[in-house]
């Protein structure tokens, strides 16, 4: 027998770095405005981790999507493989030229695509996608808060949101 609603225990396990995160501030902050010395230095340092816990954990919470959709990812040693009922395929992360997202698929899709492969359309509600973010956070030069951004607009056609090599002119904006 529970005593938390399901949805309640949905979304704590959907916010639960930042709920650690937001404990170990307040930790710390009550170790530092108490009696002080060592106690209030070892506060500084639990205080900060917990912030920084706390913001990675708010990104992760709004990269996980609800529901469970088509599909298992696995994520072993660098290599992203997807499982589906109708396609799949592994990518290696080191060999990933294009990240795309494309919400004209229901669900949307992450789009992965490397040089001489067909590219692997994984759902972004797919058991163990939310893995994807650890490594799609990896890639450089990729901006998180727009990633997070795209992923939770509603726009009509696919957008890339990231590319190793770009396809653009220098200067000229991705958007």
């Amino acid at each position: 027998m529970s005593f938390i609603r399901p949805e309640a225990q949905d979304a704590m396990i959907r916010w639960r770095e930042s709920l650690i995160g937001g404990a170990l501030i307040a930790v710390g902050v009550f170790w530092i405005t108490g009696p002080g010395g060592l106690l209030g230095l070892v506060g500084w340092v639990v205080a900060l981790a917990g912030l920084a816990l706390a913001v990675v954990g708010f990104q992760r919470a709004r990269f996980r999507m609800q529901g469970q959709g088509p599909g298992v990812v696995q994520i072993d040693e660098g290599q992203i493989t997807y499982f589906g009922p109708l396609s799949g395929g592994a990518i290696a992360t080191a060999e990933l030229d294009r990240l795309t997202l494309d919400p004209t698929a229901k669900p949307a899709h992450w789009v992965l695509s490397q040089v001489g492969q067909p590219p692997i359309s994984i759902p972004v509600n797919a058991e163990g996608a939310d893995a994807l973010f650890d490594v799609f956070s990896a890639l450089p030069g990729l901006r998180t808060e727009r990633m997070l951004a795209e992923l939770h607009n509603s726009t009509a056609h696919p957008v890339v949101i990231w590319e190793r090599v770009p396809s653009r002119p220098e200067g000229h904006r991705l958007h």
